[in-house]
């Protein structure tokens, strides 16, 4: 009985420790494929491209030799087609990518800063051949097996191979700016019907392959959930837009309609090219600011440093005087804001990871604009810390449309207490409602402000950094411009992440790679430079609003909620039920918009046209079934490059980097391109026989005017004259390798050498733009965002007195 007793004890004492063994196995199970991933990946990098190319090529044809044997059923063709394509478009974009790699070296900033558009692109190639390399692999060592999933393997790969096909037209586009380009410059230089007619074509190019089961493949693994997250919302946000007028209900509306698009990537990809390429740039301003809404900004702060203060501040629109650094006795006024909208306070946020003396002063509390709780930020100290004899200035990103301190709060809040000096970071008027000089103005009067006042931030103001990222890079060397312009005194260095310093109409291998980028899209960066410039006025917000009133606006808007939420589960379950096959009576759900045919359903199920072209072309992007006109030409009209447009893939009307004096001359030419199927312009920049897909998404809204005030170096510092850039401080870059905007930082990182300036350049691999915003994700965006403080380190320490001869 007590033996008994004794096991029975032994067995419940064992048993817990069964299960902590259980799930210790199944985490080392789980390190040990992690580790067998990387390397895999760390290998097939570290092989060069002609390796990787004949390993690729030769297993695409050994899978397609295996499925051809498999007999005529339409899986086994698919595969076998998609193979074939595989290894002609790899074979083609070997000597492509050559090219390049052979003279990307000369545009280099130095031998130890090796980045460049040339490069990236290089790079996000050199990835996706990788990828098709690991599935070729796994094709070719499970195809036999029970288990293998046929259709799924066969969508990823046609998914990839469809990638593949529009990166070596962007490595030909490449080719092409290089060949026209002047030696050792990154933009486009050619002439102005060259520059219009290679634009028009490149906007046309398909980009929803980049945005499906593709989406991030260039970025660390790391990074991928949070970018499928952001595209799920992006397109879901983007169908419940304009419904209502505040971002919460329509963000709650979106997570009911999110389901479709987690299932279905193709759709995913397919929505977001359509919302990236027409949506306007209001759109783009109510997703962004969504980080904005309490809720969500209380998250993010809850998982940041504690900090003692964080007030928001009202600077009044006063005009006061600086002294002049030629000579401190003389003085300049410096005018309050008055371009667009007239004289008006600023806003500014002060954060501090210590109360200092002067942050406490009546004459601050005086400015202190209220935010409701988080106004309370300010906590009491039994005892101040004496004032720092440092301050940094920030200017946040948004591509100066979205977006304010709060957003960029987290990671402020890091710096403060890692740098342990006080931050103020500038609440900047945005486009399109304030364009170009608004900005400039606000953060120019602000920096001067604070460097007046600096005793009541907590600082003593020996040594000023200046720091941004983005757009906020932009107004931290245009500040700086400005400050050197009126005589007063510039900052002591400048730390810009990722900044866009060339705002003109123009191209660069880098900008390419904004085809295929979730975070920075083509149309995105064209639009927010048409509001910066102010080309997008118009206000399409409801003018009833203003007669609601602010009860008014919450009693509509929570009616509103409650229906869309109410529509919105109902449509979600009626899309649930149809992708499991069960369809729903069309009466159920009246008001819900029916879901969209899976694009890869479609594909599967829509019969062939007998003449071998696909009657979904002009409906969906994922034509990727590769049909052929008879049974025994399979190999050869299995190729992407073989495929023909449709009706649907015309060029767009409206060309994202064209000024409008083009406007009638791009329609002119756009009726001979559809014509002539692409004609000499094409044939200039591709080979014969290959024809990279086209948007079928109709006419493109991206109202880019390439007014001349793009030129102006307040607006495109890149363009400023040596003697202008002379007078910058210090300047730290820090850019991303696979940015859109990489060749702004390399070619204004060069142009500041080549005048005798201090500049040094970082450039981080594997990471999107705005890491800095993504600083807590994962251990990658955290080296990052240190590497951006040590930056503004450098700047804050004082540099050592020279030692005295002997």
């Amino acid at each position: 009985m007590e033996s008994a007793e004794r096991e029975g004890a032994a067995g419940a004492a064992g048993a817990p420790a069964s299960k902590k063994d259980k799930k210790g196995s199944k985490s080392r199970s789980r390190r040990r494929w992690r580790k067998i991933k990387t390397k895999a990946s760390r290998f097939m990098h570290s092989m060069d491209l002609h390796t990787m190319t004949q390993s690729l090529v030769t297993l695409a044809e050994d899978n397609m030799a295996f499925f051809l044997s498999q007999g005529p059923g339409e899986t086994a063709r698919r595969l076998s087609g998609v193979f074939a394509g595989i290894r002609e478009q790899a074979l083609g974009l070997e000597p492509a990518l050559g090219r390049l790699l052979g003279v990307a070296h000369l545009f280099d900033l130095d031998a130890e800063t090796p980045a460049n558009g040339y490069r990236s692109l290089v790079h996000t190639a050199r990835c996706c051949l990788a990828h098709l390399l690991h599935k070729s692999r796994y094709v070719a060592s499970n195809r036999r097996s029970i288990f293998f999933r046929a259709s799924h393997n066969l969508a990823e790969l046609e998914a990839y191979l469809t990638a593949l096909t529009q990166l070596r037209a962007l490595a030909y586009y490449a080719q092409r700016l290089l060949a026209t380009n002047e030696p050792g410059w990154l933009f486009f230089e050619g002439d102005e019907g060259l520059t219009a007619d290679f634009l028009r074509e490149y906007i046309t190019l398909h980009k929803g392959c980049f945005y499906g089961r593709c989406l991030g493949f260039q970025f660390t693994p790391a990074i991928r959930p949070f970018l499928q997250t952001i595209s799920i919302g992006l397109v879901s946000f983007g169908e419940h837009y304009k419904r209502n007028e505040t971002g919460l209900s329509v963000a709650a509306s979106s997570l009911f309609t999110s389901g479709r698009f987690a299932i279905d990537p193709e759709l995913r990809g397919t929505e977001f090219e359509r919302i990236t390429q027409n949506l306007d740039v209001h759109f783009w301003k109510a997703f962004w600011n969504i980080t904005e809404i309490e809720v969500l900004s209380s998250l993010a702060n809850m998982a940041s440093a504690t900090v003692r203060v964080s007030r928001l501040l009202s600077l009044p629109p006063e005009a006061f005087e600086m002294p002049l650094i030629a000579d401190p006795k003389l003085t300049v006024t410096i005018s309050p804001p008055l371009a667009h909208t007239g004289p008006g306070p600023v806003l500014v946020r002060l954060i501090s990871y210590d109360l200092r003396e002067g942050q406490d002063s009546e004459e601050l509390s005086r400015l202190v604009k209220s935010e409701g709780p988080r106004s309370l930020d300010l906590w009491p100290r039994p005892q101040q810390a004496p004032r720092s004899p440092s301050l940094v200035v920030h200017f946040h990103g948004g591509g100066f449309v979205a977006q304010t301190s709060k957003s960029h709060e987290p990671y402020l809040k890091s710096w403060a207490q890692e740098l342990g000096v006080p931050i103020l970071s500038i609440d900047y008027s945005l486009a399109p409602e304030a364009p170009f000089p608004r900005a400039l103005e606000e953060c120019f009067y602000a920096y001067c402000w604070a460097i007046k006042h600096c005793a009541l931030l907590g600082s003593t103001g020996e040594r000023i950094c200046l720091a941004g990222d983005s757009a906020g890079g932009n107004l931290c060397f245009t500040v700086s411009l400005r400050a050197a312009a009126y005589g007063v005194r510039v900052p002591d260095g400048i730390m810009a992440a990722y900044p866009a310093t060339m705002l003109q109409s123009t191209a660069s291998p880098s900008r390419l790679m904004s085809l295929m980028d979730p975070l920075l899209p083509l149309s995105v960066l064209c639009k927010c430079v048409s509001a910066y410039a102010g080309g997008e006025t118009e206000d399409h917000s409801d003018s009833d609003q203003k007669a609601l009133g602010m009860m008014g606006l919450v009693r509509r808007d929570t009616a509103l909620l409650f229906r869309d939420l109410r529509l919105s589960a109902s449509s979600w379950l009626n899309s649930f039920l149809e992708l499991s096959g069960h369809k729903s009576h069309p009466k159920s759900v009246p008001m819900a918009e029916p879901m969209r045919r899976s694009v890869s359903e479609a594909a599967l199920a829509q019969p062939e046209d007998p003449l071998g072209t696909d009657p979904l072309k002009s409906l969906t992007l994922h034509d990727l079934s590769l049909r052929s006109s008879t049974k025994t030409s399979d190999t050869s009209e299995l190729s992407l490059s073989a495929e023909k447009l449709g009706p649907s893939s015309t060029p767009s009307d409206v060309n994202f980097l064209l000024g409008p004096e083009d406007a009638q001359e791009e329609a002119e030419a756009q009726d001979e391109l559809t014509t002539k199927n692409r004609g000499h312009s094409v044939s200039a920049a591709f080979p014969e026989g290959f024809y990279p897909r086209r948007s079928s998404q109709g006419p493109t809204r991206m109202p880019l005017y390439s007014s001349p005030i793009a030129k102006n170096p307040f607006m495109s510092p890149l363009l400023a004259p040596d003697s202008m850039l002379q007078s910058l401080p210090p300047v730290h870059i820090v850019a991303c390798a696979l940015d859109p905007i990489l060749d702004d930082s390399v070619m204004f990182a060069r142009r500041l050498r080549s005048v005798g300036k201090s500049v040094t350049l970082r450039v981080v691999e594997d990471l999107p733009h705005g890491f800095l915003s993504l600083a807590a994700l994962c251990q990658e965006t955290r080296q990052a965002a240190a590497l951006c403080v040590e930056r503004i380190r450098l700047i804050l320490t004082p540099p050592e007195p020279a030692s005295p001869r002997v």
